[in-house]
């Protein structure tokens, strides 16, 4: 914490602070907007609901919860591309402005159909975020703060789920969407005052306006920034002369290129099987069904609280662990979890006394939440970038995005359905099966990638033995 305290009030730093976090006051409305349905669901299934006059079907309110997905699988094809072509900021104020038509979409809605296009453009906003936030603060940041600033997207998106519980606890249907349109708004506002990034207006031949970007972001620092420009332009022809462009065709170049794909698709599935998203959507639908001694929306705001606290465990313990071993231990904790909620469940449908257990739903939610933040949730991103050559990672992560999407969309939209068919205690029973599955893969496939080299890992991917510490050995496998 001390480290934190001292860069962020070293001089040259402190404008690199600065345009994390308002870059990041957009993964706070992105969480908030994708959280919105969770606390939302009682307001539009009871007997006088918030939007229309009849209550909402749970086919209805699963198409609500997992739409979204399909216009950040369209988006994400095309973002790269998009932000090549007018840049970070224009794509960060197009977030902005499709997250406050959302909101205004909410306050207005006078039917589902409304509603659905307020969640498709909560999809877009997603997908951009996603994309684009990671990429603006790794070319606006030193590389000394690079990792500690890029970890603000994680907090930002909890803390956006954390404010969409207590808002929706404490707020009426229509207030609570007129605060939500704030945030866009704000970010939009002080975005206006954070440069584009050096790096992307070095690629575009304006050397002058870099200048002026380099000189803001390091406080005026004039040494840092003649350095930093140098090597910019060293980098940029290095690029230029060296480098050829890549397609998704070499994710399958060779062996090692292609178990490196397939463990970070397998990640990124794993994580959407393994009932993240269904956490944050039907929060207090569980608790609902569960019959829990606690309210349901106060319960999900305990739950946010402790992914949150999550959140804040993970820079702590990816690094000490591993990754390979956090992973591991992340989908046992979260199948033991499904395993109790499964239980529950199939004592309370077959009319046992469970009053005595009503505390289960909020202790295995609560657990759920930290072996998901501090392990699965930000190891697949970690890993994915380890595990993928520099040139083709940006394909490899953004095919593993859309099949996370995909498997989003599927289990978000399909949860409700199962619970009402055949009972909550076959969901949970799935989600387990999932989390199992998560768990064989890991420990087959994916090699432990702490304090190691990048060439030692795409030599043991392509088959070369190493010993315990990463090391080449002699032998192939």
């Amino acid at each position: 914490m001390l480290g934190f305290k001292c860069d962020a009030l070293r001089s040259s730093k402190r404008p690199q602070y600065v345009a994390a976090i308002i870059v990041n006051l957009s993964a706070l409305f992105s969480g908030m907007l994708g959280a919105w349905p969770s606390p939302m669901i009682s307001q539009l299934t009871r007997e006088n609901p918030s939007v229309g006059t009849e209550p909402m079907t749970e086919n209805e309110i699963s198409w609500l919860s997992s739409i979204s997905y399909i216009s950040t699988i369209c988006i994400l094809p095309f973002y790269t591309w998009l932000a090549e072509r007018f840049g970070r900021k224009t794509m960060g104020y197009f977030m902005a402005l499709s997250a406050a038509a959302g909101w205004l979409f909410i306050l207005f809605a006078q039917n589902l159909y409304h509603l659905l296009v307020s969640r498709l453009l909560t999809g877009l906003v997603h997908g951009i975020c996603f994309s684009s936030v990671p990429v603006y603060v790794s070319e606006i940041a030193e590389e000394s703060i690079r990792g500690r600033l890029g970890s603000l997207l994680g907090l930002g998106i909890n803390l956006g789920f954390l404010i969409t519980f207590i808002c929706g606890a404490l707020l009426s249907y229509h207030s609570f969407a007129i605060y939500g349109t704030v945030v866009p708004l704000i970010f939009f506002v002080a975005f206006i005052f954070i440069p584009e990034t050096p790096i992307y207006l070095m690629r575009k031949g304006d050397d002058k306006q870099a200048v002026r970007s380099l000189m803001w972001l390091r406080n005026n620092d004039k040494e840092i920034v003649d350095r930093e420009m140098l090597q910019l332009e060293k980098d940029l022809i290095k690029m230029t002369n060296s480098s050829k462009s890549t397609g998704l065709i070499d994710l399958f170049r060779d062996r090692g290129t292609i178990k490196g794909f397939i463990i970070s698709l397998g990640l990124f599935g794993g994580q959407q099987t393994s009932g993240c998203t269904i956490v944050i959507m039907y929060t207090a639908m569980i608790f609902e069904l569960a019959n829990s001694s606690l309210a349901p929306a106060y319960a999900a705001i305990v739950v946010a609280s402790i992914q949150l606290f999550g959140s804040l465990l993970a820079p702590l313990v990816i690094d000490r662990i591993g990754r390979r071993a956090l992973i591991l231990l992340s989908c046992s904790g979260m199948a033991i979890c499904h395993v109790l909620f499964s239980i529950f469940f199939l004592l309370k449908n077959n009319s046992y006394d469970i009053s005595s257990f009503s505390f289960v739903p909020l202790v295995a939610l609560s657990a759920y939440s930290i072996f998901y933040c501090m392990g699965l949730g930000p190891a697949a991103y970690v890993v994915a970038t380890e595990v993928l050559k520099p040139d083709i990672a940006s394909h490899g992560i953004s095919m593993s995005l859309v099949l996370a999407l995909i498997c989003g969309f599927v289990t978000t939209k399909f949860f409700p359905f199962i619970s009402s068919e055949y009972g909550s205690h076959v969901s949970f029973l799935i989600l387990t099966l999932f989390c199992t599955a998560t768990f064989i893969f890991t420990f087959l496939l994916v090699p432990e990638t702490k304090g190691r080299s990048m060439v030692s890992i795409f030599e043991e991917l392509n088959g070369k033995r190493c010993d315990g510490n990463g090391s080449l050995g002699d032998g192939e496998v």
